[in-house]
């Protein structure tokens, strides 16, 4: 297929810049996912629209402070980075809490006359960070030391900056730091949230509980891959970045009981569709534990865990556009997308939501 397939217009002012001051105040399109007509709403009514039995998974990361401004040591020249991933094995979660200087980090780094190995950039707080190798597409390697810190979590409190996606024409404020996460994040890790979640409240939560509707989590750090383009013309030649995921046994359980007991799965973001998908058994089981996913959902896949899908509106010939067209049909979501375009919904991170089911 051609990237021009997932193209559709959007006016520069439904891009969201900001969130609604209450997060389950969002619009919500329901699109039935073989036929039928959308509907429009509330997010606060998906109690009312999911059925008792269903079971909702959802991505419980957490957006850390990875975006650090500095100065280069030697010219006094502005330099950024954008931490990606620790260097070796271990989790970004698990990274974070240890010192700073213990792990190489990889990140993407931006400066006036480039980056180049060997170039020390100085922090606030009185760290800094050295570029020890460039490893292409503006991706570094790069390792912290110094400060007063005594970890690298502490270290980004101090000095870090929220990494709000490349559309939000804005610095971050303090009310970022808040809003730029769901009310369930738990585990630090990712540099972009997984937004579908963000429209949750803890009193909505409530009202799915009341309803008896059953609640599982996992755990995938989302990486910066998630906004660059596709730079192929046949997305078939399309390589995506890999992101670590970890599902607990007790979710495992949860998703195996549903699907023997014919519930639904509902898939809170993309982020839960690639990682389920990604930890399922050639005989359909879902495995729990640890791994990476570079899976990409592109129209002909066959899903063998998701039943249902909530998610917001992404980006034109986008991986993730892709995604919800494999699930739905690329004609049904374009079409869908362009009536919200002419309703006026908001769209991408801080933007409205969409119900896929059946």
């Amino acid at each position: 297929m051609k990237i021009e397939d997932f193209d559709f217009a959007l006016p520069p002012p439904q891009i969201a810049q900001a969130p609604l001051p209450e997060r389950d105040a969002s619009r919500l399109l329901r699109l039935p996912r073989a036929r039928g007509e959308v509907a429009h709403g509330r997010f606060r009514d998906l109690p009312e629209l999911l059925r008792p039995t269903d079971l909702l998974v959802v991505n419980d990361t957490r957006v850390f402070t990875a975006r650090l401004l500095g100065k280069k040591a030697n010219t006094g020249g502005r330099a950024e980075l954008l931490l990606v991933r620790p260097a070796g094995s271990a989790s970004a979660s698990a990274a974070l809490e240890g010192p700073a200087e213990e792990v190489d980090w990889i990140c993407l780094g931006q400066s006036n006359k480039g980056l180049k190995p060997q170039t020390k950039i100085e922090l606030d707080d009185g760290s800094s960070a050295q570029v020890i190798e460039a490893l292409g597409g503006g991706e570094y390697r790069v390792r912290f030391s110094g400060g007063t810190s005594a970890n690298l979590a502490q270290l980004l409190q101090s000095v870090g900056r929220m990494p709000l996606p490349p559309y939000i024409a804005r610095d971050p404020d303090r009310s970022d730091e808040e809003r730029y996460q769901t009310v369930y994040a738990r585990q630090p890790g990712s540099v972009a949230a997984p937004t579908a979640g963000l429209h949750f409240t803890r009193g909505l939560l409530a009202q799915l509980k009341a309803r008896g509707i059953e609640l599982a989590s996992l755990t995938l750090e989302v990486g910066p891959g998630t906004f660059l383009p596709i730079r192929e013309s046949e997305i078939e030649r399309h390589r995506m970045h890999s992101e670590r995921y970890f599902i607990p046994e007790s979710t495992a359980l949860a998703v195996g009981r549903a699907k023997r007991e014919g519930r639904r799965v509902v898939a809170v973001g993309t982020t839960v569709v690639r990682a389920l998908e990604t930890a399922t058994e050639p005989d359909g089981t879902l495995k729990a534990g640890a791994g990476e996913t570079s899976l990409f959902i592109q129209p002909g896949f066959r899903f063998r865990q998701i039943d249902a899908l909530l998610t917001n509106f992404h980006l034109p010939r986008s991986t993730l556009l892709m995604l919800v067209s494999a699930f739905a049909g690329r004609e049904r979501v374009l079409a869908a997308y362009a009536e919200a375009v002419q309703r006026g919904y908001r769209f991408f991170s801080y933007g409205d939501a969409m119900l896929i089911s059946d």
